[in-house]
This record gives structure tokens, C-alpha cells and sequence, in this order.
């Protein structure tokens, strides 16, 4: 019995995307990190404030 194909699945693997859609999906990942991100930072904020200094100094001693 041949697999069916998931629905996720784009009908045509072997297709190239498009850049359209190659955008799109990224989009959509960075909207997915940046909530992910949102919602550790409200959950440890002692962790994100952490971070968010130890970031601010890594782009103070960093040099062009």
C-alpha cells in the first residue's frame, strides 16, 4: 500500500519554493520567536534581565 503524503507536505517536493513563500515562512518563524521569547522572558524575568545585560555589554566590547 503506497504512504499518502502529510498535509503539511507541499504537493511538489522536488519544486523549488519561491522566494514569496520562502519569506513568508520565515516570517512566520521569527513571529513564533519572538512570541516564544516574550513569554520566557515574562516567566523567568530575573534570567531575561540577566541576559538583556549580559547582551548590552557584548555589544559594547564589540568592535567593527
Amino acid at each position: 500500500m503506497p504512504e499518502s503524503p502529510e498535509p503539511s507536505d507541499p504537493p511538489d517536493r522536488d519544486a523549488p519554493e519561491t522566494a514569496a513563500e520562502r519569506r513568508r515562512r520565515r516570517a512566520q518563524f521569527l513571529r513564533d520567536l519572538a512570541e516564544a521569547r516574550e513569554l520566557r522572558d515574562r516567566i523567568q524575568p530575573r534570567r531575561a534581565r540577566t541576559a538583556r545585560l549580559r547582551h548590552a555589554m557584548r555589544m559594547r566590547t564589540f568592535r567593527w
